[in-house]
């Protein structure tokens, strides 16, 4: 039976994808969807929300003076995995649901890192700018495989990563504040404090959730740790990480190679940064496979139905 509340669709992304959009107007036809290509924000976000019960967000911010103007707001589906923007507290006041599914982009995720990884490895920016400049330099690169990996957060895409470095026989190093000392023996990972991790990695790859107790846990004094030719990875958040000190150490190559799709700011808008020969950059593209769509889109059509008041420890 079809439901006749209404839903608004703010994800710029669902909105495109027309096998998400037929199965949610299936469920929910009185949907309303950001055709527009709308990056929502205040007013505007607050005055296409408006009027509706149910609402599917990606990375608009959710706050208490938005949910103060919409009183008939009562579910919010998030698309995605990231409740940074989401502030659960004001759900959790004005008993406004959450809909939400960890770890359903985890494998796209996991992939992105993996091209990162081997792709900063082999010098691969770098020599394409070359080529593209005329220039027929073969510049000598390493192998994943034997590598240590530094896996900061081994949650859903920290895990999935774990299972897909397990053919490349790399020492696996993990760093979390919860206890996962089951998979961790069963998948030959050490669990080591974050700066032994930093020490010892060739290769350190953040997936933590941004909240107080991550904000800015790579500080300056934290890069310093890392060896001279490890590259860095941040497919989590923006916002982990101090960029300005990046810059710096890849500047004077006191740390090799980065590779970001996440930035405090977004668009990112130091171009000296994204200029840089060893940096890569992608515009927050970790979820955005064909499956990892598919996969969010649906777990947020399903949180439109099962969801609960987000409590303090919710996600």
């Amino acid at each position: 039976m079809k439901n006749e509340v209404s839903v608004a669709v703010c994800s710029r992304t669902f909105s495109r994808n027309r096998v998400l959009r037929q199965e949610l107007l299936l469920e929910f036809p009185n949907a309303h969807f950001n055709d527009d290509g709308l990056s929502l924000s205040g007013e505007t976000l607050i005055e296409f929300l408006s009027g509706h019960e149910r609402a599917i967000v990606a990375l608009e911010v959710v706050n208490s003076t938005v949910l103060d103007q919409l009183p008939e707001l009562k579910v919010i589906s998030k698309y995605g995995v990231g409740l940074d923007m989401i502030d659960l507290e004001a759900l959790k006041i004005r008993g406004v649901r959450l809909g939400w599914m960890g770890g359903v982009n985890r494998r796209s995720v996991a992939e992105l890192v993996i091209g990162f990884a081997i792709t900063m490895l082999r010098h691969i920016p770098s020599v394409n700018r070359d080529l593209l400049a005329g220039k027929w330099a073969q510049r000598v690169g390493g192998c994943l495989t034997g590598r240590t990996i530094g896996v900061i957060g081994c949650g859903h895409v920290g895990k999935d990563l774990v299972r897909l470095l397990q053919p490349f026989d790399c020492e696996i190093l993990a760093h979390d504040i919860r206890d996962y000392s089951d998979f961790y023996s069963a998948n030959q990972v050490e669990a080591v404090d974050l700066e032994i991790l930093l020490k010892r990695s060739d290769v350190v790859t953040l997936h933590v959730p941004l909240d107080p107790s991550t904000r800015g846990i790579l500080t300056g004094k934290r890069l310093a740790l890392m060896k001279p030719g490890s590259i860095l990875i941040n497919t989590a958040r923006g916002g982990l990480v101090d960029e300005d000190a990046l810059k710096k150490f890849l500047q004077e190559d006191r740390i090799a190679a980065a590779a970001f799709d996440v930035f405090f700011i977004e668009p990112p808008e130091d171009p000296e940064l994204l200029a840089l020969p060893n940096f890569l950059s992608t515009p927050h593209i970790g979820g955005s496979s064909e499956e990892g769509i598919l996969a969010m889109g649906r777990a947020a059509i399903m949180g439109l139905t099962n969801n609960e008041i987000p409590s303090s420890d919710f996600g």
